[in-house]
């Protein structure tokens, strides 16, 4: 079996865009099952790798998440409030230390317990980035802040706590409608996280 980078010969990449994030238009020889090689090109947005993670309470069995507007999801048809995970680019810490402080700027709770129970690339016919998924506590008496995001970043979220039965019954209703929040949200529903002690 051929290598993967051995099916692959870049020809030409180009900088579209390089502004919020960088997009860039490749243009590459890929060498097909049939052994011919074909010509493609392809743009992939670069925004870096980032981490979600989903806070529960075990013992009262609820959720927090967060709602904010989200301009790509409005002008395509939603009316742009997403009701999410925590979540946030690594900006080059490790997975774990960046979303113990992401979950905290937005929720205000100190989370504890945290455990990562997977990776995925959300788009990966265009976007770059690879998200690190995590579970962990949190505490109602261990809220430090009203958290909301970082106003600077143009950030103005929500806290929403409910019981994990409402946030599944939102994912079948479509009211939640956000990848990385449903991975989550079923993750501890099939494993039964609420259960037991992770």
């Amino acid at each position: 079996m051929i290598a993967t980078q051995d099916r692959v010969r870049i020809v030409e990449t180009r900088v579209l865009s390089d502004d919020w994030y960088v997009l860039k238009k490749t243009t590459f020889d890929f060498l097909r099952r049939d052994g011919v090689w074909q010509r493609q090109s392809r743009e992939t947005y670069d925004r870096g790798d980032g981490a979600t993670i989903l806070l529960f309470n075990r013992q009262r069995q609820k959720v927090v998440l967060t709602r904010q507007f989200r301009f790509p999801v409005f002008v395509n048809g939603h009316d742009g409030m997403l009701i999410e995970a925590a979540a946030g680019l690594l900006d080059n810490a490790s997975p774990e230390e960046r979303i113990r402080a992401e979950a905290e700027e937005e929720t205000g709770y100190i989370v504890q317990n945290v455990q990562k129970v997977f990776e995925a690339y959300m788009s990966p016919g265009s976007v770059t980035e690879k998200l690190h998924f995590f579970i962990g506590e949190y505490q109602a008496d261990e809220r430090i802040s009203n958290g909301g995001g970082v106003e600077a970043e143009g950030e103005d979220l929500e806290v929403i706590e409910l019981p994990l039965v409402d946030a599944l019954r939102a994912v079948s209703q479509g009211t939640i409608v956000d990848a990385k929040t449903i991975m989550l949200l079923q993750f501890v529903a099939l494993n039964h996280t609420l259960e037991k002690p992770l």
